[in-house]
Parts: structure tokens; sequence; C-alpha cells
């Protein structure tokens, strides 16, 4: 089970999108129904890949760059919690609102930060242990394991293995079930917000 993605290319690829879904829920401002549509679309796109990385990418590092990894884990997973904590503050409040968007672009810049020191530090110190297959590998591993686990934040579940896995196959059906009744962005949205 191999991707045409090396791990990086898939991590970057995801950071790239949730500064889309971001940048859309600015274009539409004034627009209540569509920053909200976009703001799930963001909350689903970040909580899927944190606990993706979690489960796939963080045991690598901690396998494959011994002490450095755990360091670099254990600060990742950290920013991981500060996010979701606004994550889950975020979702009992109205997309929109000055209260709303002052804790939305605190967590960006907060995302922005931690995404830069995955790109900068982090895989770049992971990609050259791993060899060109196993990332490949490891970056179809992290896109299946996106389909499996939570889209929302839960900021007090387990963030490691096995325990968060366990946790997220017992929330992952209740989030989806939330997702059923959550407006997200229409077609004729994503073309307004390409144009």
């Amino acid at each position: 089970m191999a991707s045409k993605q090396t791990l990086t290319e898939a991590i970057k690829e995801d950071h790239q999108e949730m500064y889309e879904y971001h940048d859309n829920y600015k274009k539409f401002t004034g627009d209540a129904d569509a920053q909200a549509r976009w703001a799930h679309q963001l909350r689903w796109e970040i909580a899927r890949h944190a606990v993706g990385e979690e489960i796939v990418v963080y045991p690598l590092m901690e396998k494959h760059l011994g002490e450095e990894g755990l360091k670099l884990t254990n600060h990742d997973r950290e920013e991981h919690q500060h996010v979701k904590e606004m994550l889950s503050t975020l979702e009992d409040m109205t997309p929109g609102t000055s209260e709303y968007d002052k804790i939305f672009e605190r967590m960006m810049a907060s995302l922005r930060a931690h995404n830069d020191d995955e790109e900068v530090k982090d895989l770049p110190l992971l990609e050259p242990r791993l060899g060109e297959d196993a990332s490949k590998t490891a970056a179809a591993q992290f896109s299946l394991t996106k389909k499996f686990v939570p889209t929302r934040a839960h900021p007090n579940a387990p963030n490691r293995p096995p325990f968060e896995t366990l946790a997220g196959f017992l929330t992952a059906p209740i989030d989806k079930l939330k997702d059923a009744f959550t407006k997200f962005p229409t077609e004729e949205m994503k073309e307004a917000a390409e144009s």
C-alpha cells in the first residue's frame, strides 16, 4: 500500500487545504451561511489531520529520530492540544461574529506556526530516515487513517496510540452522525471561492 506522494507532500497538501478553507472563510465575510460552512470544512480537516499525524507520523518520528523525535512529537502534541481546545471552543460559537473571529484567527496563527515547524524541522529530519518507499507507504497510511478518525476536536481524548486509536474509533461514528446535520460548502461556493 503505497501512495504516489511522499509523506511530506501529503502533509503539505493538507496544510495548504487548511489555508484555503481559512481564506475562503474570510472571503465570504458578511455571508453567515457561507462562513459557517467554510468554518465547518476547516474544523473537519484540522481534526482529521491532527489525529492522522498523531497515529501515523509521530510514532514514525519517535521510532526513527530517537530522543530528538520524542522531543519534537511531545512539542507537536502540545501544539495540537492547544488547537483542539480552541476548535472545541469554536464549536459552541457562531461563525462570523467578532468573538468567533478573534479565537479563529488566534487558532490559525498557532496552526500556521505549528505547520511551519513540521515542514521546516520535523519532516526534513524524518524523510531521509524513512526513504522514498517507506515515505510513500506512510503517506498512504496517513490518508487511510484520516478516513476513520474523528472529524471534531476532542481535547480530552488521548493523543497517543493505542489509546488514541481506540478513542478515535469510538468517537468517529458520533462525529460523522453530527456531520450529517452540518452544512459544508456547496459546489457553487467552491467555484465562487476559486474565482
